[in-house]
């Protein structure tokens, strides 16, 4: 089926002409274009602020005219993640998307629709002549992804909205009401290279299979890191004087890694008993997480030595330093049932060409703890020798139960779907805590379409959730004070 026949068709067409358009983080100059060219065709007042935020207004239909305007927020920016069989350059080419049951789905990449149905159901709302709705501001954010870079940019005074509706909620029984904040944590360091010795033989180590997902979101399931997992086989190698010549895990900080792929030179009498070794353990960890992640894979193949290979100093300071610095949960919520409330995903790690560099993302949705996590890190990774730099800092969203917009989105959920949402703080960064500082009296909550997979190719979207989640926002809009 195509996607553009799909129901509502407004809003399918619309998240079919954003995939057109290559929409990377940091690189969405393309869709700042085309976002600016849809309001303009339409009519309507469109800008960009000086960060590249593009603003729509609409105004009231008759009979709304007296209600509070409403700002509906998404971001423009998406997650690319291939797998590493896939030929795609992201650049260049549109996600090519295909519909399997009641899935849309992307052909080996990730689909975009965190956040694009959120922008999509905006659009549909922007160009509609027959939906009746209070005065419309849409805010599109970019670069959501890797560093909120506009929605901390957004200047106080901009937005006119009383209301503020995020679509960017990945469940669609749940009504978002805070949020994580997150830190990047980045440790670097050199070492020196070491000519390959003769006669050593020559092994490459590749993990692939596993799952990925939402180092915040997905952080709680236990799925396997790629990082991590490489580790312990690394770890096993300092008994034979094992080097390391090259190491490449994960990609983005805010995707659990998925795959690993690590080579290196080893003396020839060791390769048997390593050999043997490796497969035991290996066996042992696909036994551990044969229920998170049964596609895993690792496989050794002896491949040509290298040239060069690492220091044994900074080799065993970096195995040590993975091998005892935090992933995955730290700490669950004690005041919100079943939340995490303070994580850390191993996101990246690099080494080549005489530096090493090991790229995290720290969560929590108490700042203090986030900090508290973010120092324990510091620490391992300098007393491996690294220089250790924070960025990227942004907070997290306070919780208000007595929320005006809440009462009506949940009475509103209640009427039409005739049971109760769940009301929920995500471990996730929302833009709303970033936001909410310059517009401290907005009153805001999120939602969405139900999106599994986010950040990896497995990404997929419920068709039958995005007519619930449109039949909810357009009842949302009628309901508004």
């Amino acid at each position: 089926m195509n996607i553009d026949q799909l129901e509502p068709k407004s809003v399918w067409s619309n998240f079919s002409k954003l995939n057109a358009v290559p929409r990377p983080s940091k690189k969405e100059e393309r869709v700042i274009a085309f976002m600016l060219g849809f309001g303009n065709e339409l009519g309507l007042e469109t800008f960009s602020d000086a960060i590249g935020n593009v603003i729509i207004r609409k105004p009231a239909t008759s009979g709304m005219e007296g209600k509070k305007m409403i700002t509906l927020q998404s971001h423009l920016d998406m997650v690319h993640q291939k797998n590493a069989d896939t030929q795609f350059d992201f650049d260049v080419q549109g996600i090519d998307m295909f519909v399997d049951g009641d899935w849309v789905k992307a052909r080996g990449t990730t689909l975009g629709a965190d956040n694009g149905m959120g922008v999509a159901a905006i659009m549909a709302l922007l160009e509609s002549d027959s939906i009746s709705h209070p005065a419309l501001e849409a805010l599109f954010t970019i670069d959501e992804e890797t560093g909120m870079t506009g929605a901390f940019g957004l200047e106080g005074g901009i937005l006119k909205g009383e209301i503020l509706l995020n679509l960017d909620t990945e469940e669609d029984d749940e009504i978002d009401i805070g949020c994580a904040g997150g830190i990047d944590i980045t440790a670097t360091r050199s070492y020196n290279k070491k000519p390959g010795t003769h006669g050593d033989a020559g092994l490459q180590i590749t993990i692939k299979g596993l799952k990925g997902g939402h180092s915040g979101m997905d952080i709680h399931k236990g799925l396997g890191n790629a990082n991590k997992i490489m580790n312990r086989l690394l770890y096993l190698g300092l008994d034979y004087n094992m080097r390391i010549s090259s190491l490449e895990g994960g990609s983005l900080r805010n995707a659990i890694p998925r795959e690993s792929t690590c080579q290196l030179n080893i003396g020839r009498k060791h390769v048997a008993e390593v050999v043997t070794k490796f497969n035991a353990l290996a066996d042992a960890i696909k036994a551990e997480l044969k229920v998170q992640e049964p596609n895993l894979t690792i496989n050794l193949e002896e491949v040509k030595p290298a040239k060069e290979v690492m220091g044994l100093g900074a080799q065993g300071k970096l195995i040590k330093a993975i091998y005892a610095a935090h992933n995955g949960v730290y700490a669950i919520s004690a005041s919100i049932e079943n939340l995490v409330e303070t994580s850390n995903n191993i996101a990246r790690i690099l080494v080549k060409d005489g530096k090493i560099t090991v790229a995290c993302l720290t969560r929590s949705s108490v700042d203090s703890a986030k900090l508290d996590l973010a120092n324990s890190l510091r620490s391992v990774f300098e007393l491996g020798g690294f220089d250790v730099k924070y960025s990227g800092a942004y907070p997290g969203w306070n919780p208000n139960p007595d929320s005006k917009i809440l009462s009506i989105t949940k009475n509103t959920y209640i009427n039409l779907f005739k049971e109760e949402p769940k009301v929920i703080a995500c471990h996730a960064g929302l833009e709303c805590g970033i936001l909410g500082q310059n517009y401290p009296e907005i009153d805001m909550v999120s939602f969405g379409p139900t999106i599994l997979g986010a950040h990896s190719p497995d990404e997929r979207v419920s068709i039958s959730s995005v007519q619930k989640f449109w039949k909810l926002l357009l009842e949302i809009l009628k309901n508004t004070n």
